[in-house]
């Protein structure tokens, strides 16, 4: 087995380490501050090719793989966390589904925009009384000639008020439960769509997440994604990948805090030496090392499986268990490395602490991985 990076993922790493550093970081606590999502990054994201990283490049992709699509978003979550699940949500649940399912003229005109970043992606799955229980949305879609008519709110929405295209699940056949959910391809500015409450949330907080709301949306038949009843199949497929890309959010803001850790650790001085060499520092930070590089594997494991065609649902799952509980671990023991100024917002990682907790919640809750794996391990 080689576990080196591929010369490509090497140059790409660096190249968005360097876009990172360079036009994300500066920002990141302000906009943290003030909730604000900026487009202008986005917009610079799209110019390096992050915005259609693993897609052909007849759809305005970069026709690189999954890989690296996760270590883009390890990259940007190092520094900022919402800047790194924009383009996780963009990718893997936005683009992925029109990739796999879409018709070519959905690819022609939906993929190759939001691969060459003209158009921002969302996913609206979630409701507020059908979270892990997806089969209990009441979000409908009647047929109504050549359309279907779109009733119900969407909650949770990542990129939701900011994005252009959304990914939308109703009901076609509410007696079939899960089996009668379908999958459509909404345009913001439709008629009968519109944006409703963007929560304030504890971290990831430059990241919007907000209710989308359909009041007798009219969307044409050629925005059904795949089949009537084939929403369950494309929803539960696209949160296997997209687990990976949290996973990937998950390594990347513990990376960002250890490294942050480990810097003060050097500066930092008590009795007359650095806090690092002190046993109960060192310690502290050879265990967030260790787990971070073992979520790290298993993350990489996920999207080099999916890479290479081989059935990846269970390493993602995996991935997305274990680095979302070592991310909020290792965060921890971040702030306390600091003592009371990680408790302050002079320095990051009390935000990255703020920025880890979602990872144990969104793309399914851990719980819910936990009951997957289970099943996968049982069977």
């Amino acid at each position: 087995m080689d576990f080196r990076l591929s010369e490509e993922h090497d140059m790409l790493r660096k190249m968005i380490r360097d876009f990172a550093k360079k036009e994300v970081e500066p920002t990141a606590r302000e906009r943290d501050e003030e909730e604000r999502f900026d487009r202008k990054i986005y917009d610079q994201m799209a110019e390096l090719g992050l915005t259609g990283i693993p897609w052909p490049e007849k759809y305005e992709g970069i026709g690189s793989d999954y890989l690296s699509y996760i270590i883009a978003v390890e990259e940007l979550s190092s520094v900022c966390a919402s800047t790194g699940v924009t383009l996780s949500a963009h990718l893997s649940l936005a683009s992925w589904p029109i990739y796999m399912y879409g018709t070519e003229k959905q690819k022609k005109n939906f993929l190759t925009r939001l691969a060459g970043g003209e158009a921002l992606g969302a996913f609206a799955l979630s409701e507020a009384g059908a979270g892990s229980d997806v089969a209990s949305m009441e979000m409908s879609a009647k047929k109504d000639g050549d359309a279907y008519i779109l009733n119900g709110n969407k909650v949770w929405i990542t990129n939701g008020g900011v994005a252009d295209i959304y990914i939308v699940f109703a009901k076609t056949d509410p007696a079939a439960k899960h089996n009668g959910i379908t999958a459509f391809i909404v345009e913001e500015g439709m008629e009968g769509f519109s944006i409703g409450k963007k929560e304030k949330k504890l971290g990831i907080r430059s990241s919007p997440t907000a209710e989308v709301m359909f009041e007798n949306c009219r969307i044409p038949e050629e925005n059904r994604l795949g089949d009537e009843g084939d929403g369950f199949k494309i929803a539960m497929t696209t949160l296997d990948g997209g687990r990976s890309g949290i996973a990937a959010q998950a390594v990347g803001i513990a990376q960002g805090a250890l490294d942050a850790a480990i810097n003060y650790a050097k500066e930092r001085e008590q009795f007359g030496k650095p806090i690092a060499h002190n046993q109960g520092i060192s310690f502290k930070l050879a265990d967030m090392a260790t787990e971070i590089e073992a979520a790290r594997l298993l993350t990489y494991k996920a999207a080099w499986l999916e890479s290479n065609g081989y059935e990846y649902g269970k390493a993602s799952s995996m991935a997305k268990l274990f680095a979302g509980d070592m991310a909020m671990r290792t965060t921890v023991e971040a702030v306390q490395v600091f003592g009371g100024y990680g408790y302050t917002k002079d320095y990051p990682v009390e935000r990255y602490m703020r920025d880890a907790k979602i990872t144990q919640i969104y793309e399914g809750t851990n719980e819910i991985q936990r009951l997957v794996i289970g099943r996968m391990v049982t069977e």
